[in-house]
């Protein structure tokens, strides 16, 4: 099988974009998503995005971890999906899709992406980080001087923990910053440091105005760029969340599988 694919990346976070209308992997293709994931014997991403037929919306976005496994819900990668869908025609600017958590919301303006996420319910405070889920389940650790952090060595420590036993969660590191916050993210399905991730970075900044009794919107700066996450509290539940920032086409390939 040839898959022919799109190179996309988000503030950094890159993705193998695949047609679902033609010959696609599924979830029965963990060796071969591996593969075409690996940064030395295929394409090289931090996951796999394919963009399947769907009723009721204009596609659905099956998103795939870089492991080869099923993910749940990637803010850099439906916002890189969106930009993808308008750029194959799929979709207009103003976009509806399904994903792993529900339909999403999602406008193209250029090379910038604004995405709906879906409502945060609760957030339980452990060990003083806080557990929330945007989509994917994080842990938010705030800390000053993170880039001395070992985000390899700690990030893997908590997203083994026993508190987020079976599934493990995502861990970032957030230091606040003049204007906004900085976070670094260990990814799990990565299971390293990305350069940015979409739902961890709206973790971090819903955590924060939690903590220090704040509103959105907050601008948060990953690795590989700025992002801008916008949100509405209302008692126990955060609503009205909005992720804003870079989807960049890199470029388009095939790859015989």
């Amino acid at each position: 099988m040839t898959i022919s694919f799109d190179k996309y990346q988000g503030a950094g976070n890159d993705f193998v974009v695949v047609d679902g209308r033609r010959p696609s992997p599924g979830p029965g293709d963990a060796d071969l998503i591996r593969r075409l994931c690996d940064r030395r014997l295929g394409i090289g991403a931090d996951g796999l995005i394919v963009l399947a037929a769907c009723d009721g919306a204009d596609y659905e976005m099956r998103y795939f971890n870089a492991d080869g496994r099923p993910g749940s819900m990637c803010g850099n990668g439906g916002r890189c999906a969106a930009h993808c869908a308008l750029r194959w025609k799929i979709a207009g600017p103003r976009q509806k899709f399904l994903a792993y958590d529900g339909l999403h919301e999602a406008e193209v303006s250029g090379d910038t992406v604004r995405l709906g996420l879906a409502d945060v319910r609760g957030h339980r405070i452990i060990e003083g980080g806080y557990a929330l889920d945007t989509g994917s389940p994080h842990y938010v650790l705030f800390a000053s001087g993170i880039d001395g952090i070992d985000v390899a060595g700690e990030g893997r420590r908590w997203r083994l923990s026993p508190f987020f036993a079976p599934g493990g969660t995502n861990v970032d590191f957030v230091e606040r910053t003049p204007g906004g916050l900085s976070v670094r993210t260990y990814e799990r399905g990565v299971e390293a440091e990305t350069w940015a991730c979409g739902t961890g970075v709206t973790a971090a900044a819903i955590a924060f105005a939690l903590k220090e009794g704040g509103a959105g919107p907050v601008e948060v700066r990953a690795r590989g760029g700025l992002l801008k996450v916008e949100f509405d509290i209302r008692g126990d539940l955060v609503t009205n969340i909005r992720l804003t920032g870079p989807a960049t086409f890199v470029f388009a390939g095939s790859i015989e599988a």
